[in-house]
């Protein structure tokens, strides 16, 4: 019987707990003897040999898994490959290659079966121990799932737990956008995660109008729809043209008494760190050189250019990312999951590695993709139909 180690690394996605569970059902029906294991804190617990065994309880119990959002196992941000950092945060010593020594722990605990559920850095990472493994003989069967609510995975259609972060996002902005009755000419920005790639920020604004069309106004005392409608779209793809977009909010304020904007991180960003560096000011990074966006605050940034221009009276910063990446899945995301995590483990039990998907090189049937064509920082496509119409109706500029 191969012996089984799951990991989650990266940030949390509302995929997470239940992608175990999946993974637990399917051995559980092909083949229920296998020992399985999860290394806590992904590839920190694999990197410090800190693993936990799961018991029959947790096998038999699988199911509860669905309900849960995060990580039972836990997460951290780890690249292998950045030395420098492994050494600061005390997971290896001084003169240690981390890869070595997360070979060398996956062979101490005889692990044949390597499953990885995070994004395209923590599974291209899984890619190379296990070559790193095969040049010493070691043959190690790696599968990986593709999470991120970002939905920015190369080539990967659809990531597990996006479609449920834009539903949860939408949820939220619900509650958020009645703060709009606090004060007169409210500017409200709806801060959504996407560093490099828009999806997320749209299709929470899809969601959201979605959930709008079921609302009845009263416009004898002020709610109606256009109140509480979404007024822009910023993201990371498309140009903004301040002085063209300020000129239709004011009419927007003056006529709705707010404007409501859904904002990705990542929107405006090269702007940003162009003004941020012309200023002296160090941009912080992370240990995988990724800028540090809550150090950066795109959301108060894009106030500051806004808020004065449209004479707001208040303005108000929030943001759903936390709120909507710890959900538990919803309908559409468990669906995909449990098809996703029954196929890794099909796929493992032949000895094929690679990351499961919906191939968009293959019309987006789930399927196994070479680990060698994964690669981050997708971009969102602004040519598609319903992100065209959403901006033509709130009165945007499209693509």
């Amino acid at each position: 019987m191969p012996k089984i180690a799951i990991l989650t690394s990266g940030g949390i996605a509302p995929c997470l707990s239940s992608a175990i569970g999946g993974l637990i059902e399917k051995y559980n029906e092909v083949s229920p003897d296998s020992e399985i294991i999860g290394y806590m804190h992904g590839y920190r617990g694999l990197l410090q040999g800190n693993s936990i065994i799961f018991s029959e309880k947790v096998k038999q119990n699988y199911k509860l898994l669905y309900n849960f959002g995060g990580s039972p196992i836990g997460n951290s941000r780890v690249k292998l490959t950045n030395i420098e950092d492994c050494v600061k945060k005390g997971y290896i010593e001084q003169g240690q290659n981390p890869l070595e020594v997360a070979a060398k722990q996956l062979l101490a605990d005889k692990i044949d079966i390597l499953h990885t559920i995070g994004g395209d850095d923590t599974n291209t990472m899984a890619a190379a121990l296990a070559k790193h493994l095969e040049k010493s003989g070691t043959k190690l069967t790696v599968v990986g799932l593709p999470k991120t609510i970002d939905n920015d995975v190369i080539p990967v259609k659809q990531t597990l737990g996006a479609w449920t972060a834009a539903e949860q996002g939408a949820i939220f902005f619900q509650n958020i956008v009645n703060e709009n009755t606090t004060s007169s000419r409210q500017l409200i920005i709806h801060e959504i995660m996407g560093r490099h790639c828009g999806w997320l920020t749209a299709a929470t604004a899809y969601e959201y109008r979605k959930l709008l069309d079921n609302m009845n106004g009263l416009s004898d005392l002020f709610i109606s729809k256009n109140r509480w409608d979404v007024h822009a779209v910023y993201i990371p793809e498309k140009e903004i043209d301040f002085q063209k977009e300020t000129k239709r909010l004011l009419k927007c304020m003056d006529q709705n008494d707010c404007v409501n904007i859904f904002l990705s991180e990542g929107a405006g960003m090269e702007t940003i760190i162009r003004e941020l560096e012309s200023q002296g000011k160090e941009i912080p990074r992370d240990a995988f050189g990724h800028v540090r966006l809550d150090d950066i605050n795109p959301g108060q940034w894009f106030a500051d250019q806004f808020a004065e221009a449209l004479a707001a009276d208040k303005t108000l910063i929030q943001k759903s990312g936390y709120f909507s990446r710890s959900a538990k899945p919803g309908t559409r995301d468990l669906d995909l999951i449990k098809k996703s995590a029954f196929a890794a483990v099909e796929f493992a039990l032949r000895g094929k590695s690679g990351l499961v998907g919906l191939d968009e090189n293959k019309n987006g049937k789930l399927g196994l993709i070479n680990f060698q064509l994964i690669k981050g920082g997708k971009e969102f496509d602004v040519s598609l139909e319903w992100y065209k119409k959403m901006l033509l109706t709130i009165g945007q500029e499209t693509p």
